[in-house]
């Protein structure tokens, strides 16, 4: 006897990450573990960490804590809301607390982009409004990347010249385990 399995579809997906209270880095990573964790979300690759001053909606405020960031792709078998609602989840168990737009966070987790979808609903717009003009995304996501497209914006590499925000590498280890060749 022959079983069907059935397959979900997992889609690419890049996920960015940042935090500027705590421990930082290790709340990117337990976020990467918990993402790790998720029923139908393969983490199939992950940038290095870089720090960043904090960007509020007046621009820069070099007097908050500066953040880490990171971005992940992953392949998803989840639509787009279910995948923030999980991700949301994580923000929730690693201390997010949601009072002040753009203020200071444990852990910040943002869909960039998900299978090339345009979504614009009252809880997630795709591709994110304003991935196009952040360093913090762009360069790490280039990092894993090189050939990256954000879509109706074009070629990340072209954006990231275009970006003014300052971006350094930050001293640790991978946020994945390399895979033995």
């Amino acid at each position: 006897m022959i079983r069907a399995e059935r397959r979900r579809v997992q889609l690419p997906a890049v996920i960015a990450l940042g935090s500027n209270l705590g421990d930082r880095e290790q709340a990117l990573r337990d976020a990467v573990a918990a993402i790790r964790a998720l029923p139908g979300v393969t983490v199939t690759a992950a940038s290095d960490i870089v720090e960043s001053p904090a960007v509020k909606p007046a621009g820069v405020d070099a007097s908050a804590p500066a953040y880490l960031n990171a971005v992940i792709t992953v392949r998803s078998a989840l639509p787009p809301d279910e995948l923030l609602d999980a991700l949301n989840e994580i923000e929730r168990d690693l201390g997010r607390v949601r009072d002040i737009r753009w203020g200071d966070r444990t852990i910040d987790l943002d869909i960039i982009t998900a299978g090339g979808t345009a979504l614009r609903t009252e809880r997630l717009t795709l591709p994110h409004p304003r991935a196009f003009e952040r360093g913090f995304v762009l360069i790490p996501w280039l990092q894993i990347e090189p050939l990256a497209q954000l879509p109706g914006f074009g070629p990340v590499a072209d954006l990231v010249r275009a970006t003014t925000h300052l971006v350094r590498r930050f001293p640790a280890t991978p946020l994945l385990e390399p895979v033995p060749r």
